[in-house]
């Protein structure tokens, strides 16, 4: 209900509104909000999640609800048909409060917090993943095992004749077992304050943990000694649009569990620019530190303890990869020198870090570990990554690509490599794309066209009905829509049907699944608009590639093996990739897709003190190449802003 309220200061009195959010589960939110104020500014100051790629601007339509009741002032746009805006649908991004009003936030609105994936480890392939990963690296010399170790004692319980401080009777049954001196032992306050306790109610037989550095020991627990708790550690990949963990036990490198979800960041925009900016506003900071903390890492680790059984004190270390703008805003640092120039971040590498200042549940003395940065647009994901692709080891000129919101190339072999980024946006993972999605339960991952009937086929993660589209699954759509004659080579549709629909703008789509096949609340197509978005996040890595061999006086020829990674489906069809100009024409058989290389490289390092090494090596030895300082860098994206490019040689495989 509305209410006037008196300015203190100037004694005006002002009328207040009531929105009420409601959700399709968990209770309702209501919040006060002014005359005049947009819908999605009322909902982040409410802490109602609505995702916002496009940070507001009304161009990706992702923050789609629904009027229940009261008023709004709200324009039609393309997103938004005419029955859809009859039956109360809005973009909370252009509407404006004018009265009270009740808001139906559906779950796909917040598809980050709806959408957490817990892994299934049973599979082959999921095993194989890190297996092959840890067999190449300890044939390159990648030695594994933990520095964190149990050490099981029986102490003497004190006596009338034996009345040694609890300290002190420790750490000389540590001395004894481990041969070190007693003065090269830390014992800090953390385990101290729970020693005398866990000393008498074990009668004195405890497991120690330890980690080694050097000659020294640090005491970072004591357990009961017939405690059954693993030794765990925590990998995490933080990109832009997603993130993915994995707890991990330290002494066996077995996966203990593993989940996905979404970066509760999007909803002040898609890219690192637009949220560089929100932190510079006041509170800023905190608020994009909450976003993925509290809302992003916080329950995806609660969901993974909960699941594998796994008690949060036993986890002693975290690893992160994470684009340098990340590693900025999970920290809470200054993060607005990153997008000016000349582009200068607090840190490529830092040591020194713990958990706890973070505010994750965790033992009190787990340290956190940065993959370290390269540039301001190349981070830690690329240098943990590069050590996956093991190009560093094969004298093989090799190209290793990274999709995501910001898309990081790293080209070289065993004697130099260089690296670049290019702003691709969040098309790769579903951002920007009407409905795109997150490679989870519902998104279509893979696809081909009948070019006669014009008909689909798709595979859908999880074998659920499709909701939307993920990043693999794209490339297949519009490489399809391509080959089929549907789309020309400026992304428009030339090719009339039943799928291919004009709305009252003109602007043409196709649709993948009518909403009565679907489990969504409208059609899952794709556009034109989106198709044009896809199109420029292609052209940029391309053109990235191009501008960094040219760089060096070389062309494509060169490449004798690519990699690609990114979490944006199980894999990407390469001939499709090829198909619409993203990579380069090589022969197919020398592309190999590697996944969630961020995470792995993260895994790796969590394990391998050596692995660790080598990446802050990487990191120290890459040239980083700055496109924007590049002059014909933009002439290279204008060119590959076309299916597949404008220069039809340089892709002679693809049959126009």
């Amino acid at each position: 209900m509305f209410q006037q309220s008196r300015n203190p200061e100037k004694g005006l009195l002002f009328t207040m509104f009531t929105i009420t959010f409601r959700f399709e589960t968990g209770n309702p939110v209501t919040i006060d909000a002014n005359p005049g104020e947009k819908l999605l500014d009322v909902a982040r100051k409410a802490n109602v999640a609505i995702d916002a790629p496009c940070s507001g601007n009304g161009v990706c339509g992702k923050c789609r609800v629904r009027l229940a009741s009261g008023s709004l002032d709200a324009p039609i746009n393309r997103h938004i048909t005419q029955d859809e805006y009859d039956a109360g649908w809005r973009l909370a991004c252009l509407a404006t409060v004018t009265g009270d009003a009740e808001i139906e936030v559906p779950d796909i609105a917040s598809a980050y917090r709806s959408r957490m994936k817990m892994a299934d480890l049973s599979s082959p392939e999921e095993i194989a993943i890190f297996e092959d990963l840890r067999k190449q690296l300890e044939d390159a010399g990648i030695a594994f095992g933990s520095d964190i170790s149990f050490l099981s004692l029986e102490l003497d319980e004190p006596t009338l004749d034996d009345t040694m401080p609890d300290n002190e009777r420790l750490l000389r049954a540590v001395e004894a077992a481990a041969g070190v001196d007693e003065s090269a032992i830390m014992l800090p306050y953390a385990v101290l304050k729970n020693l005398s306790e866990v000393l008498r109610e074990s009668n004195f037989k405890v497991k120690c943990v330890i980690s080694r550095d050097g000659g020294r020991i640090l005491m970072r627990d004591v357990l009961p000694g017939d405690s059954t708790d693993p030794l765990v550690g925590f990998a995490l990949d933080l990109g832009t649009t997603s993130l993915a963990g994995v707890l991990v036990d330290l002494e066996s490198g077995k996966i203990l569990a593993k989940a996905s979800g979404g970066n509760g960041q999007i909803r002040y925009g898609a890219d690192v620019i637009n949220r560089i900016i929100e932190s510079g506003k006041p509170g800023g900071r905190k608020r994009l530190q909450d976003a993925v903390i509290k809302e992003s890492i916080i329950p995806m680790l609660s969901f993974m303890y909960r699941e594998a059984g796994i008690n949060p004190r036993r986890v002693y270390r975290m690893v992160l990869a994470a684009n340098t703008t990340m590693n900025h805003l999970l920290l809470g640092l200054h993060a607005d020198p990153i997008r000016m120039e000349p582009f200068v971040p607090s840190f490529f590498r830092t040591d020194h870090l713990f958990v706890r200042d973070i505010g994750l549940k965790m033992n009190p003395l787990a340290e956190l570990i940065v993959a370290p940065n390269i540039g301001s647009y190349v981070g830690g994901d690329i240098t943990a990554g590069a050590l996956v692709s093991m190009i560093w080891n094969d004298p093989a000129m090799s190209l290793f690509i990274d999709l995501g919101t910001n898309g990081e190339l790293v080209f070289g072999n065993n004697e130099f490599l260089m690296s670049c980024a290019c702003s691709a946006g969040p098309a790769f993972e579903g951002g920007d794309i009407s409905c795109g999605m997150r490679a989870t339960d519902g998104a279509i991952e893979a696809c081909t066209i009948d070019k006669e009937t014009m008909e689909p086929s798709m595979t859908v993660v999880g074998g659920a009905a499709p909701a939307g589209l993920c990043g693999s699954g794209i490339i297949d759509v519009i490489a399809e829509l391509f080959r089929c004659g549907i789309i020309n080579g400026k992304g428009k549709f030339v090719r009339e049907g039943e799928r291919i629909l004009h709305d009252e703008h003109g602007m043409g789509s196709y649709v993948l699944a009518w909403k009565k096949d679907s489990e969504g609340a409208k059609d899952v197509v794709i556009n034109e608009v989106d198709i044009e978005n896809f199109i420029r996040a292609k052209g940029a890595i391309f053109s990235a590639t191009q501008t960094m061999l040219h760089s060096l006086g070389f062309d494509a020829s060169v490449i004798e093996r690519v990699y690609v990674a990114g979490g944006i489906g199980s894999g990407i069809n390469m001939k499709n990739a090829v198909t619409i100009g993203m990579f380069p024409d090589i022969p197919l058989e020398n592309f190999h897709y590697i996944g969630n290389s961020s995470q792995t490289g993260a895994y790796a390092m969590l394990l391998s003190a050596q692995a660790k090494e080598k990446v802050d090596e990487l990191s120290r030895s890459m040239t980083y190449l700055e496109l924007s300082n590049e002059p014909g860098y933009m002439d290279e994206f204008v060119a590959a802003c076309f299916l597949p490019h404008t220069d039809a040689g340089l892709f002679p495989s693809v049959d126009f």
